[in-house]
């Protein structure tokens, strides 16, 4: 597995596609895109899979992940926080060498 989900994670996410509208033919991505205040910026939201993507399971979500992103990627754990100053999925990264200060963006 490439990345981990948290359980507070997998219910947030179970919760999501638990909705009337989700679309089932979506999966999970988790990935990294150019951009942010440290170099890039964290991926995670449901689309399609590509030729490009490599497929895993965490308990029964379906996650897609484009290979070339595993380097980056790879030992991460994705973590839900429901508090009244924090709310959201955090992303605790061993590979990155500088965060920002919200999180969601890093430097390798």
């Amino acid at each position: 597995m490439p990345v981990s989900l948290t359980p507070g994670a997998i219910k947030a996410i179970s919760k999501l596609m638990e909705a009337p509208d989700f679309d089932v033919t979506q999966r999970l991505r988790i990935g990294v895109k150019g951009g942010g205040c440290s170099g890039m910026t964290y991926v995670l939201g449901f689309d399609t899979p590509t030729e490009k993507d490599q497929s895993f399971d965490i308990e029964g979500i379906a996650c897609i992940m484009e290979k070339a992103h595993e380097i980056y990627l790879l030992g991460m754990e994705v973590d839900w926080h429901d508090g009244l100053d924090n709310r959201g999925f955090t992303f605790s990264n061993p590979n990155a060498s500088k965060t920002c200060g919200c999180g969601t963006s890093f430097a390798v």
